[in-house]
């Protein structure tokens, strides 16, 4: 949850971006066959006038979009520039600020793998892992409830307070009051998206990994998927890849290649709630991982019945969610989410995804084996633009009706990133 801060005028960028060739290390030049160009053509065509429309629309500076299956892309998109002042167009190693889609591709993920090493129980109580985290009612919290967003935590701080970061923007400090937050309700009683959950399991697979919780991804999760552009605090070499996101004079102007995330900021810029930077090339390796049964390349990253449980409803009367993931909203869902709009209308039940606060987004689609991955930076100049969701949805609808009409007359046309 952000607060709004009022529209100001972007500044210029100074810097020219870096550009790669298709043949970027770990991409194969594969080339789709003759008969695979209406798939092709058609989802890209798809892509550029969902996309162009919004960029003409100032839905955001800039945009890169990839549609693929298990065995890599079918097409992929950018359009815009890496913000409103003159700078480069975005491509498949444009480095995007991903907001919120850091508690799939990080935290989640971890938490997987920990599970199915028998290391954590999603049952168990929280306080079995963090016995320091105590209150009022704190002892009836399990994991579940933190990955269900059903925790009974707020949002980001407690009703009424001031924002932790306008409290204090020392890192220690803003952590004790995250870690301390006291619950709003009992947990089970109803679904609220909450930063402060994610975190907590960030700290979860802290104590239980004794590694810190960017290491513990980039061993476990990004290097062994060869996803060398996602990482937390990129440094500053990669700046000229990176979009920049808000304008926040309280940081001194345009924030670029520091997390947009103020919490994850003063905390560092490593937090399970935020803070991780990707490319549509590595996640376009995530999602084909999720795909491939949680293998990729030859290396496993997770195993079937793990991917099938988080990424199943919890219970589909009650909320969209998965474990971690958010799944597509359905009829009669008691508390339902428009950040469920990467799912369009036609996303199967099966479909798993989310987004991010910045403008990103993922969906995949296991019945279909098709991923959608939207990478923009909504947020340049100001988070008061909303444009996205409806962006969000449109490239969905636009993307599954040619895919399916296409795909059942045999054209899979791919390359892999």
């Amino acid at each position: 949850m952000h607060r709004l801060f009022s529209a100001v005028i972007p500044v210029a960028l100074l810097v020219s971006a870096c550009h790669h060739s298709s043949t970027a290390t770990g991409t194969l030049a594969a080339q789709p066959a003759k008969n695979d160009a209406p798939l092709r053509d058609a989802i890209r065509a798809d892509l550029q006038r969902v996309l162009d429309r919004a960029r003409a629309d100032s839905a955001f500076p800039g945009a890169y979009a990839v549609v693929g299956t298990h065995d890599g892309i079918i097409a992929e998109y950018g359009v815009g520039q890496l913000d409103w002042a003159p700078s480069p167009r975005p491509d498949a190693h444009t480095i995007w600020d991903l907001a919120s889609l850091s508690k799939v591709v990080g935290m989640t993920t971890a938490i997987m793998q920990l599970v199915e090493q028998g290391r954590v129980d999603i049952d168990a109580p929280v306080q079995r892992y963090l016995p320091d985290w105590t209150g009022p009612n704190k002892e009836r919290v399990t994991l579940r409830h933190l990955l269900t967003h059903t925790g009974g935590l707020p949002p980001d701080q407690p009703p009424g307070s001031k924002p932790y970061d306008e409290i204090t923007h020392n890192a220690d400090s803003i952590a004790m009051l995250m870690f301390s937050t006291p619950l709003d309700t009992l947990p089970g009683v109803r679904m609220v998206y909450s930063d402060i959950g994610a975190y907590l399991l960030g700290k979860i697979v802290e104590r239980v990994s004794g590694q810190t919780l960017d290491a513990y991804v980039h061993d476990h999760v990004f290097a062994p998927l060869a996803m060398t552009e996602t990482m937390y605090n990129p440094p500053a070499s990669l700046l000229p890849r990176i979009a920049p996101t808000e304008v926040d004079p309280r940081r001194g102007g345009l924030v670029r290649g520091k997390v947009h995330d103020e919490r994850a900021y003063y905390l560092g810029g490593v937090s399970a709630h935020a803070g991780i930077f990707s490319s549509g090339h590595d996640l376009a390796r995530f999602a084909r991982m999720y795909l491939n049964n949680g293998t990729l390349d030859g290396v496993r990253v997770l195993q079937p019945a793990t991917i099938a449980r988080f990424t199943a409803y919890v219970d589909s009367t009650f909320s969209d969610r998965g474990l971690g993931w958010q799944k597509p909203d359905l009829p009669g869902m008691k508390f339902a989410s428009p950040s469920a709009a990467w799912a369009g209308h036609s996303m199967s039940t099966r479909a798993f995804g989310h987004t991010g606060f910045t403008g990103t987004s993922i969906g995949i689609d296991p019945s279909r084996d098709l991923f959608i991955v939207l990478l923009t930076n909504r947020v340049n100049p100001t988070r008061n633009n909303n444009k996205i969701t409806e962006v969000r949805r449109q490239l969905a609808d636009a993307v599954i009706p040619d895919y399916d009409r296409l795909r059942s007359s045999g054209s899979s046309s791919t390359t892999r990133p």
